[in-house]
């Protein structure tokens, strides 16, 4: 059984832009790099998170286990 197709009623403008994005998809992503960008150019702010020493073995542990 042949599927249909939809076809355009319109042509499509050269230029024009048919798909609109939320705002949140550009926001996102700009506060994004900014936040990656100024720790980039002030590394003094970027501390290591103290993880739990459980987890710390766990990835030990699995560590050993792939270098074997």
């Amino acid at each position: 059984m042949p599927a249909l197709t939809h076809t355009r009623h319109h042509p499509a403008t050269p230029g024009s832009v048919g798909i609109r994005l939320p705002w949140w998809a550009l926001a996102l992503p700009a506060l994004a790099f900014v936040a990656l960008l100024t720790l980039i150019l002030n590394p003094a702010d970027a501390h290591a998170a103290t993880g739990d020493p459980a987890v710390t073995h766990l990835f030990e542990r699995v560590q050993q286990l792939v270098t074997r």
